[in-house]
């Protein structure tokens, strides 16, 4: 029996953020596919779970749940994965390095958002690309300048996957999808390399949540 409802989309970033946590808690879930390319978020059933029409909703312990970084919160606090130093300077700190991609580079990359500057570009064929690359490439440069300031033993702030890891891994998904370059990114991809081997990113991938 499942302990939650996830609805999600295979290739939303919040909502693989979101699946990374709920398998770092062990907490088993029923995912429910949102599918955003068709137009599912903006369904009457969807804004009546969430009015902003956005994935993911989380249902579980008896409440529903939106917006990733509030669920994430809501695990950590629940569940003590420690995503965050309990230091409060450091805990400052730890959060400014998640956000710089959750809340600085993934809102200007989704899909609606792609899709509008599109529209106003008269459908230019190479404008999603180039789009992506313009935002991404300069936030992941900015988050390799930041890892400086933390001891990466391999995560980025310490021996375990933490917000910002969560965080960042599916943006570095979207950027090798839109074919971004990392290759002078060392400790973004170092901690890239250990989150590919631990189960609870491994079984988050979109790869493995793609409709059949």
């Amino acid at each position: 029996m499942s302990d939650a409802i996830l609805f999600d989309y295979w290739r939303s970033s919040a909502s693989y953020r979101v699946r990374i946590a709920l398998n770092l808690a062990g907490i088993r879930y029923q995912p429910i596919v949102i599918d955003l390319v068709n137009g599912a978020h903006r369904a009457p059933e969807h804004l009546a779970r969430n009015p902003q029409g956005l994935v993911p909703v989380l249902d579980i312990d008896g409440v529903r749940l939106t917006q990733s970084l509030a669920i994430l919160e809501y695990l950590d606090e629940t569940r003590e994965l420690g995503l965050l130093p309990p230091n409060p300077a450091a805990r400052a700190a730890a959060r400014a390095l998640a956000h710089s991609i959750a809340v600085d580079v993934h809102p200007v990359c989704n899909l609606s958002v792609a899709r509008h500057t599109t529209a106003l570009s008269d459908g230019a064929s190479d404008m999603p690309g180039d789009w992506m690359r313009h935002f991404i490439r300069p936030g992941l440069l900015a988050f390799e300048a930041l890892l400086a300031g933390f001891d990466q033993r391999p995560f980025c702030t310490g021996e375990t996957p933490a917000l910002a890891d969560i965080c960042l891994i599916p943006q570095l998904y979207n950027a090798r999808r839109w074919q971004v370059d990392l290759s002078d990114l060392p400790r973004l991809q170092s901690v890239e390399t250990a989150c590919a081997r631990h189960p609870a990113f491994v079984a988050a991938h979109p790869d493995l949540h793609a409709p059949t």
